[in-house]
This record gives C-alpha cells, sequence and structure tokens, in this order.
C-alpha cells in the first residue's frame, strides 16, 4: 500500500541527457515514464516538474551576452519541450497526461489552473507542470516547491543521480557520508544545496517534506512511495 497519495516528482533537465551532452535520451524519459506508470497503477496521484538544463541552462549575461530575463523565458520554454517528451512516452504506455504550462501556448499545452490541475490528478491523469512558473528569476526547483504547495502534495520526490543527500559531493568527495534524515534547519545551516533558498524555504515554510533519491535506479520511485527507506528524508 503506497504511504503518499499525492506526490509531486522533480526532475533535473540534465538527467534526461543520459549519456548526451545536450539534449534528449528517448531511452532515458521511457525508462522514467515507466517508473511514473508503475506508481500510477499503484493508484498515487502524480505530478511532474522537469527542468530544462539539457537544452538550456540560464548562464550569466558576461558569458552569452543575453540578459538573464530573457535567458530564463528561453529555459522555460526548454522546460515545456521535456515536457512534450514525458507526455509522448507516457501516453505510449497507456498513462493519461496533461501538459500544463505557466505561459500561454494553447496549441501544445493547456494554461496552468490549479483547480483544474487537481482535478486532473484526481481522475489520475499525471500532470506535468511546464513553463516553470511563469516568471524569470525563479528556478524549476521553486516551480516544483509551488505547485507542490499549490496542489497539496504529500511530499516532493527529487528524483537525482545520487541516492541522498550528502556531507559533500560524494562524486567528488569519497569521504562523504549519506544522512537518512535530517532537518529543514540542519540543511540550511550545513549549507547542504537540496534545492536554491526559494524553493527551500517554500518546502519549510508549508511543512512539505522533501526525499531526494536516485531516480535511475530501477523501482527506486516505486520504492520510495511504498515507504521503503530510500534517499535522504528532509522535514
Amino acid at each position: 500500500m503506497p504511504v503518499f497519495k499525492r506526490v509531486l516528482l522533480k526532475l533535473s533537465g540534465e538527467s534526461l541527457m543520459g549519456q548526451n551532452s545536450f539534449g534528449l535520451d528517448p531511452s532515458v524519459i521511457s525508462k522514467y515514464a515507466q517508473e511514473i506508470k508503475t506508481i500510477v497503477d499503484l493508484g498515487v496521484e502524480v505530478a511532474v516538474v522537469i527542468g530544462g538544463g539539457n537544452i538550456y541552462r540560464g548562464m550569466n549575461e558576461s558569458e552569452t551576452g543575453i540578459e538573464r530575463a530573457h535567458g530564463d523565458y528561453m529555459g522555460m520554454l526548454a522546460t515545456v519541450i521535456n515536457g512534450m517528451a514525458m507526455q509522448a512516452m507516457l501516453e505510449k504506455l497507456g498513462v493519461y497526461t496533461r501538459l500544463q504550462s505557466a505561459i500561454k501556448m494553447e496549441q501544445v499545452a493547456e494554461p496552468y489552473i490549479r483547480r483544474r490541475a487537481i482535478r486532473h490528478l484526481e481522475k489520475h491523469r499525471v500532470v506535468i507542470f511546464g513553463a516553470g512558473t511563469g516568471n524569470p528569476y525563479f528556478t524549476t526547483d521553486t516551480a516544483g516547491s509551488l505547485r507542490a504547495v499549490e496542489i497539496n502534495a504529500d511530499v516532493i520526490l527529487k528524483g537525482t543521480r545520487v541516492d541522498g543527500i550528502y556531507t559533500a559531493d560524494p562524486e567528488k568527495d569519497p569521504t562523504a557520508t549519506k544522512y537518512e534524515t535530517i532537518t529543514y534547519k540542519e540543511c540550511l545551516e550545513k549549507n547542504l544545496r537540496v534545492m536554491d533558498l526559494t524553493a527551500f524555504t517554500l518546502c519549510m515554510e508549508n511543512n512539505i517534506p522533501i526525499i531526494v533519491f536516485d531516480m535511475n535506479k530501477n523501482e527506486n520511485l516505486k520504492r520510495v512511495v511504498m515507504g521503503e527507506k530510500v534517499g535522504t528524508l528532509v522535514k
């Protein structure tokens, strides 16, 4: 029996690249879609927010010559492309979906309407939220936290390449140790960059737990929603 009724799954755009240096790896999206289908079949209501870093990463103006706000809008459009790819893969598996965009683009996505999103979730459609918050200067982590609060999600599941939160970057420091559970306050005090500060504060103020886990390990998503000790719980 799943321990969560409604979850928000946050994926990075970079995770969709697979072994590529840019763009989308269909095999990765297909694998993620299969993992999502598994938990939908268990009766879990699923919302998804995907970053856009595999297509466009908001780099600073001095590097690109593109002003920050303009670059952020480009990044938002990239998240819609990723959302469309995920939607296509899920529907191929027979999962009903809706893509909602914070920037109006009626030909490809519904506009984001909170009550409509909740209704879709109640009907067990996977709702993919695209275009971030619709505002520059906010990350997709913040968009994920905001949408989780708005739809009353039980938890944010942050799928990453590592299996939790460590004392240091485990890819760079072999002595780094993993936290099983950690408080919001400890994360802030130790400067563990789980999410950016705005996103993190939203979760903390609204008491939404975050589970950071390795999305690339088979059936990890299912294990998380079934209440197994996977990754790191921030509460």
